[in-house]
């Protein structure tokens, strides 16, 4: 990869979701997905609403039944953000699910029987302007494409993607985004390359079933990380098992680390050494907390000690370099003055909100 390459966005169709777009020139957007039981609307809806205050910009609910699928009625008017149907299998719960006012639906053509029914679901959606999301993951490749390849390959879980999408396009449906995760890393990486190659559809990516909150995030860094700076991907999902809200955080902090999302407040913090002289460790972990649902296009820096600490301090928007027992305050790269150690949290805050 050239330095041209790093972080150009590949060009792929935009396609309209509820009331924003995913692909061409839109923002790519950070999702999740409900753990809840959708027919259970209360739970549900509290969960969405807390993840819309965390970031979330699209949310995804399971759809196993009628029940579930009339439960977004209800659930949509609670909510401010677009919702995806998870459907599979039963073509009649994607066409319940647009009737209650789904905004986009996750289906696999191929897997919910003849011609008929798949021009059903799609004669629906481009009526009502809903989107369909593919989705292949490396355990629900058909079993004549994994003889063929000899296995779970790239090329085996982009040719299963393709063949759903030209079920659509045979009824004359193109609002078509895909997904090809896997929970394998470097087989998540090759399967999004190989289709941005071969598609100009918008994609979701993923690494599916990545773990749990710690081990999770990291796998999904590194996958999405990599697919992100070659420019691929539209839309996100971080995939923990955990608390949905925690998906929303890891998600946004990927766009971030990367410059592609800029809203909120960066903060880089040192890893701390003998050259510290200040209690560091929970002076971060205070400021991180207070500052998480700051709005603030700033950047702030926590270091510890004179020697790395007055650079990354001055590069800062705001920051503290730590000296013994205390710390310099910089402010737009000018030291301001000195604050005492058991003042740091305060008065970092207190400037932060000046700003």
């Amino acid at each position: 990869m050239t330095g041209s390459d790093f972080l150009k966005r590949r060009q792929t169709k935009k396609i309209r979701i509820g009331d924003i777009f995913i692909g061409g020139d839109a923002p790519i957007t950070v999702q999740s997905m409900t753990n809840t039981d959708t027919r259970d609307e209360r739970a549900t809806v509290e969960q969405i609403q807390r993840l819309e205050e965390a970031g979330c910009e699209i949310i995804r609910v399971a759809v196993p039944d009628m029940e579930a699928a009339d439960a977004i009625k209800q659930i949509k008017r609670s909510i401010r953000i677009p919702l995806v149907a998870d459907i599979h299998f039963d073509y009649r719960l994607a066409l319940a699910s647009m009737e209650s006012g789904a905004d986009k639906i996750r289906i696999n053509p191929g897997n919910i029987g003849g011609k008929d029914r798949v021009k059903a679901v799609a004669d629906m959606a481009k009526e009502r302007g809903i989107p369909i999301r593919i989705g292949v993951n490396s355990g629900s490749v058909e079993k004549n494409i994994i003889e063929k390849y000899g296995g779970i390959t790239p090329e085996g879980m982009v040719e299963s993607a393709l063949s759903h999408a030209r079920l659509l396009e045979e009824v004359d449906f193109y609002d078509i985004l895909f997904s090809i995760k896997a929970s394998n890393v470097p087989l998540t990486i090759a399967a999004y390359a190989l289709m941005s190659e071969k598609s100009d559809y918008p994609l979701h990516i993923g690494v599916t079933e990545a773990g749990t909150v710690y081990s999770g995030t990291v796998k999904s860094s590194v996958g999405l990380g990599a697919l992100l700076a070659r420019g691929i991907g539209d839309t996100l999902r971080v995939s923990l098992t955990g608390d949905p809200v925690e998906e929303i955080r890891a998600g946004i902090e990927i766009l971030k680390s990367l410059g592609i999302r800029k809203n909120g407040i960066e903060m880089v913090s040192c890893p701390t050494c003998g050259r510290c002289q200040i209690d560091l460790i929970p002076v971060a972990n205070k400021l991180e907390t207070y500052l998480k649902k700051s709005a603030k296009n700033i950047k702030v820096a926590v270091m510890g000690c004179a020697v790395n600490g007055p650079g990354e301090a001055r590069e800062a928007d705001i920051g503290i370099a730590g000296g013994k027992g205390e710390a310099l305050l910089f402010k737009k790269g000018k030291i301001i003055r000195k604050i005492p150690q058991d003042r740091i949290v305060e008065e970092l805050l207190q400037e932060i909100d000046k700003m």
